[in-house]
Order: C-alpha cells, then structure tokens, then sequence
C-alpha cells in the first residue's frame, strides 16, 4: 500500500472561537473558518475544486455549505462520530494525492449549545442500530463509558484510588493551564488539581474537570498537492501519515477486553507512524493533539501511541512530560477538555493547532523548534470505537 507522505501540503487553515456561540448559527461559524482559511491561504471559494463537510448533527446534505459561495463543485457530507472532522481532512487530502483535483477544503462544524441536546460532551445516546451506531435517546452515557477506563486501569496497574483521582487531576490542570493562553478557547480557567479532585462527581472518577463540555464551533482547511504548496505560502505544513481504523466492535464483545488499551488507537498509530517513518514516537513527535473528550482517554491515549510505555504514564504525568515545559507537550490549545469539542469540528481544530505550532506561529503557547505533529481523535467508546491519527510535518523530505 502507497503512502500519502509528503503528497499533500496545508496551506491555509481557520478556526472559529469555539464555546457558547448564541451569536451565531451554523453558516456562521461555517463562514468564519473557511474565510480565515481562504485569506490565510491568499485563495478564494472560486479556487477550491472539491470540498468535504464534516459534521454529525448541525448539517444533512452539502447543501449546508452553499453560504460560502462554493462554485458548482463535488461537495462531500461526512460522518465518523468524534473523529469526523479528521474524516473530512482525509477525504480532501485523498482527492489532491490521487491527482482528482489540485485544490481541496475540508471544513467541519457543529452547533450544539442551542440545539436542545444534553448531556456532558453532547447527547445522550443509546447505541440501538445494527451497524452499532447510536441514535438520540436515553440509556447510555459517555462520561460512565469512559470511566471504565479509569477504574479498570487503577486496578490493573494497583495504583490507589486516591493516586489514581490525583493522576486524572493533573491532565486537567495542565489542560485548563494551555487552555488559559488561547484566546479561542471555550474556557479560559486556571485551576488547581485541588480543585479537579474535589468537583463534582460526574461518573466516578471522572469529575467535572475531568470531563469536556458542549460547544459550538467550526474549523477548516485547504490542501494541494505538495510540489504546489509554495507557490501559496514559504511555510506550508505536509501531511506524513494518516490513518483511520474503525473496529467491529471487538472489546466491547469480549469479556476479557481490559480497558487499558484502544485497539483502534493503536492500530491508527502503527499505520499514521509507518506512512512517517516515525520509529520512536516518544523522540521524534514534536508535540500532539489527543482526543480529551475525558481524562481518562488521554490517560489511555498517552499509551497507545507509545508517547509512554504500557503502565508507565503516571512517571510522565507526575514529571510533567506533556505539559509547555515538557519534552512532549500535548493539546498545547487545551484540548477537547478547555478549547471545546464541536464534534465535526474537533478534527480540524487539531491540526489547527498543530499547523500554528509547526510553523512557529502559537504565540504564548509555542512549542520550541517542532518538526513533527501529531493529532488523534477516537469517535465512539472504549472497545467500540473509530481511531485516527494524522501526523504532519514543516519539511518537505
């Protein structure tokens, strides 16, 4: 199988402030991330060829991108729950390498906060189609879902309840404190692991800091081919690996599934690292985006992409690691957990990030010398799951 390395350049990209945008609707939020990317690109919407739309609730049809004015193009709607957004990326990114078209966008959006959905991180759902996807409903929880991964892994690992509470903490000061230093993020807060270990109990462990909220918001991007990308911009950022794996379902049908691993993350990493040449993830990723819906996914995260070893995550956490000042930063924007998670949306807002930090441009945030980046989403739970990973670059080699 060929890879997609350095087949594919970004060379614009925009993102919406995400949180409670009562001031604006879909096509809003869709028009301010897509001109942000056409101006930073120095394109405009007659340049793009094709576009893919990202999205899970805020939009059935490409007709929800006719406000930006697209000239009588391919456009796609797409759909792969939480990793949607990076689903819309690769759609893009697919039809540049195949030589389709020499322009694409992928754009994704989602407006949840006036939608009357509920629930901590979206809806409640229960999972009742034949293909195992959910439909709007009662019965089932995202946040109980994911503490599984937390009880299971303190008990596999013998790390203390009270240790263990304190370990969760930690992720989320560290992802209030990136957070903190962007201006588009959803929550702005400083707090202390003090304060994350006494929140309120959402589903044990997992407390209100430990768990994304709702919001509204839109990112976008635009892909050439990369032996093009310089006649857009002196610092375009090449996709190296991109991998999406979507199981059968296999943990959540095997009673000895452990629920201290994500088959589908790991299968997404050894692919996304293979197309890279990336043999030491730990060395040679810069820094990374990981899917933070709860603490407990970036906790399991850490080790399925071998940013940690198996069982090994708590030295990182405790020696700070992956905070601004570690050897790897992660979700140096504030992760799903602080910048918001739009589902659509959240893919692209990633690379967002790691686009701004590849090119030395995430001000208080800036990460020193990054080379490689990388971004990860899980749609679905633990055990029933779709996992992507993108890896990108600011070297053409």
């Amino acid at each position: 199988m060929e890879s997609i390395k350095d087949k594919v350049a970004i060379i614009g990209m925009g993102c919406t402030r995400f949180g409670e945008r009562w001031d604006a609707g879909v096509e809003d939020l869709l028009v301010e991330a897509a001109y942000e990317a056409f101006e930073d690109a120095g394109v405009a919407p007659k340049d793009m060829q094709a576009a893919w739309l990202g999205t899970v609730f805020s939009g059935i049809s490409a007709m929800t991108l006719s406000p930006l004015g697209l000239q009588f193009i391919p456009i796609t709607r797409v759909e792969n729950m939480c990793a949607t957004g990076s689903e819309a990326l690769r759609g893009a990114a697919y039809a540049v390498a195949a030589g389709v078209c020499d322009m694409a966008l992928a754009i994704g959006v989602e407006k949840l906060k006036d939608s009357g959905l509920t629930g901590v991180r979206g809806p409640a759902v229960v999972g009742d189609n034949p293909d195992g996807s959910a439909c709007i409903g009662s019965g089932y929880s995202a946040p109980a879902s994911f503490a599984y991964l937390g009880t299971r892994y303190f008990h596999h690992y013998g790390i203390d309840r009270d240790e263990g509470k304190e370990l969760l903490a930690k992720i989320a000061v560290k992802n209030h404190q990136h957070g903190s230093l962007d201006p588009k993020a959803h929550f702005h807060n400083v707090i202390t692991v003090e304060q994350a270990v006494k929140a309120p109990i959402v589903a044990w462990p997992l407390g209100l800091f430990d768990c994304c909220g709702v919001s509204d918001g839109a990112a976008a991007a635009i892909v050439v081919r990369a032996d093009r990308a310089k006649n857009f911009r002196s610092d375009p950022i090449y996709i190296k690996g991109m991998a999406i794996s979507a199981g059968a379902r296999q943990g959540s049908m095997r009673p000895a599934y452990d629920y201290v691993h994500i088959d589908e993350n790991v299968f997404a990493g050894q692919q996304a690292y293979a197309q890279a040449g990336v043999k030491d993830p730990r060395k040679e990723i810069s820094c990374a985006e990981v899917h933070d819906c709860f603490s407990t996914n970036e906790l399991i995260a850490y080790e399925d992409l071998g940013f940690s070893r198996r069982g090994g995550a708590k030295e990182d956490i405790n020696a700070g690691a992956f905070t601004l000042q570690g050897d790897l930063p992660i979700n140096t924007d504030g992760g799903l957990k602080c910048f918001g998670h739009p589902l659509g949306a959240s893919g692209l807002r990633m690379l967002y990030e790691m686009y701004k930090q590849l090119q030395g441009k995430a001000g208080p945030r800036q990460v020193k010398n990054p080379r490689l980046a990388l971004t990860h989403n899980l749609g679905g739970n633990a055990g029933a799951g779709i996992g992507c990973v993108v890896i990108v670059g600011n070297e053409l080699k």
